[in-house]
């Protein structure tokens, strides 16, 4: 293995005077009975999620010699294998088949005969596109030199890893670093049981092997309308049931929720907002009476389904890691608490993604893995939570960054909004796809940009022009001062900041 000074050398040539050290203690050799022979490492990566191979692929890049430890399988984590990459390729089949089943295509002169669903071969597609993900991140650590164990890790101690595989067999990893990014799970709903057949989680729903009569959701957050979308497209009457009064979930500008839901109505979801659900109980024909009550109390009703969807949200996979045997604690929501660099309560333990506080999000997590990383190599540590941006991916997609109207208000900062229909936008209207707007808030007398909220086709898209914008401190006449491409729908996008910074866009 190199020396400190060899290391300390290699890595200040590659990374420009980047000063490398690693934080911690030495790696220490602790006796075992383990199967294998112990591995040492200088970061040792427990997870493989967005925010695991990204910090241990950055970390090899470093010159750091990286083993992550992945319980599954495949690696990729929940997004790659059964969240946001699978429900991306449902989403996009089944708009497209939407539009040829419905009037969208017959509307704009395409006329096709004997349209059917052969949804085996849509899941398939499905599973082919995640296949070469996952693959592809097998190749991204070959070739950066990451080892990668197969097993469940748990720490052992402050500066060893063990992983454990399914067969039982045991590999200890001795390590001068641990980084836990063991992502979240399914957070169950109290006394449902979810079989992933009739009563599924996200992960069953992306798996139906037919499509359901009628789906109920409980909740009407991101995923449950996400989901919801995907089998109302392709047949199913989907009611969604939220206990909050408004539908996308926490984080979103209540004027684009309001906006979102009509589309969605449109579109044929129906919403049951301040409902609580009750319990479910399934019946002997197979169907499933589910108890539901207005949030504020009142008569109790019985909705019927064939499938019911559970998606309440997700928790910290923080159980079972071995954390207390070093003296690490949970918060009250489950989480790792960890300082401005990452750092648990043992400075040789680091902690990222969904385990730590804020958004569960796969890029959030990503970013966070990088500059974690990079903080063991001496390099700075600053992410701006403000700048990361949240996308619904239905149609049309929901997209935001910064902050709503409704924390301004609360917070009490003067702000300007400029707002910009695509209705009123060139390419949109040729696209005949006109739902939505662009609304950007900015400070009343810097003209900073504030937040941005966009309801329409490819806001998930154009929302990144909007994170790099305030990541940079800009106000809204310098976007409204950047030449955009006409025809294209990010012209909404600068003229509702011409609205913001001088009261009036031009189109509209």
């Amino acid at each position: 293995m190199q020396s400190w000074n060899q290391l300390y050398r290699s890595l200040a040539t590659r990374s420009h005077n980047l000063p490398c050290k690693l934080h911690g203690a030495a790696a220490l050799s602790v006796r075992t009975y383990a199967d294998k022979a112990a591995i040492d490492a200088d970061v040792t990566v427990v997870g493989s999620g967005p925010g695991g191979y990204v910090a241990a692929i950055k970390s090899a890049q470093l010159g750091f010699k990286t083993v992550c430890v992945e319980k599954n399988v495949t690696l990729g984590g929940t997004c790659l294998n059964v969240g946001c990459i699978p429900s991306k390729a449902l989403l996009n089949n089944s708009y497209l088949y939407h539009m040829a089943h419905g009037k969208d295509f017959e509307s704009r002169g395409i006329e096709i005969s004997g349209i059917s669903l052969n949804l085996e071969k849509m899941m398939a597609q499905k599973s082919g596109a995640v296949k070469a993900l996952t693959g592809g991140i097998a190749h991204l650590f070959k070739q950066n030199k990451v080892t990668h164990v197969n097993g469940f890790g748990k720490v052992t101690g402050k500066n060893q890893v063990m992983a454990v595989a399914a067969d039982g067999s045991e590999q200890v990893i001795n390590t001068k670093n641990i980084l836990i990014a063991t992502g979240s799970e399914v957070t169950p709903f109290p006394g449902i049981q979810i079989d992933e057949e009739t009563v599924v989680s996200s992960t069953g729903a992306l798996s139906l092997k037919k499509v359901p009569d009628e789906l109920i959701v409980i909740g009407a957050g991101v995923i449950g309308v996400e989901l919801g979308s995907v089998w109302q497209r392709l047949g199913s009457k989907v009611t969604a049931v939220e206990f909050l009064g408004h539908v996308g979930g926490m984080g979103i500008d209540m004027e684009i929720s309001k906006n979102f839901q009509r589309i969605l109505q449109k579109q044929g979801v129906k919403f049951k907002l301040g409902t609580k659900v009750m319990g479910a109980t399934k019946r002997p024909d197979g169907k499933i009476d589910v108890a539901v009550e207005a949030a504020a109390g009142g008569k109790n009703e019985t909705l019927t389904c064939d499938v019911l969807l559970v998606c309440i949200g997700r928790r910290p996979f923080t159980q079972n890691l071995g954390l207390d045997s070093v003296g690490i604690e949970l918060d009250n929501r489950g989480r790792i608490p960890v300082n401005s660099r990452f750092q648990t309560k043992v400075p040789s333990i680091y902690a990222i993604g969904d385990v730590v506080a804020g958004p569960m999000l796969a890029h959030k997590a990503e970013d966070e893995g990088i500059i974690c990383v990079e903080g063991m190599a001496g390099g700075a540590v600053h992410i701006d939570y403000n700048c990361v941006p949240s996308v619904i991916y239905t149609h049309p997609e929901v997209a935001w960054v910064g902050k709503t109207e409704e924390q301004l208000k609360e917070e009490s900062v003067p702000y300007k909004v400029g707002k910009f229909p695509f209705a009123a936008n060139s390419r949109a209207k040729t696209n005949a796809d006109t739902d939505g707007l662009v609304k950007i808030l900015s400070h009343k007398e810097t003209d900073r940009m504030l937040g941005a909220h966009i309801l329409g086709s490819g806001a998930g898209e154009m929302i990144n022009e909007a994170a790099l914008a305030m990541e940079y401190g800009a106000s809204c006449e310098d976007i409204a001062r950047v030449c955009h491409a006409h025809p294209t729908v990010s012209e909404a996008f600068r003229e509702a900041n011409l609205a913001a910074s001088f009261g009036k866009a031009i189109n509209f």
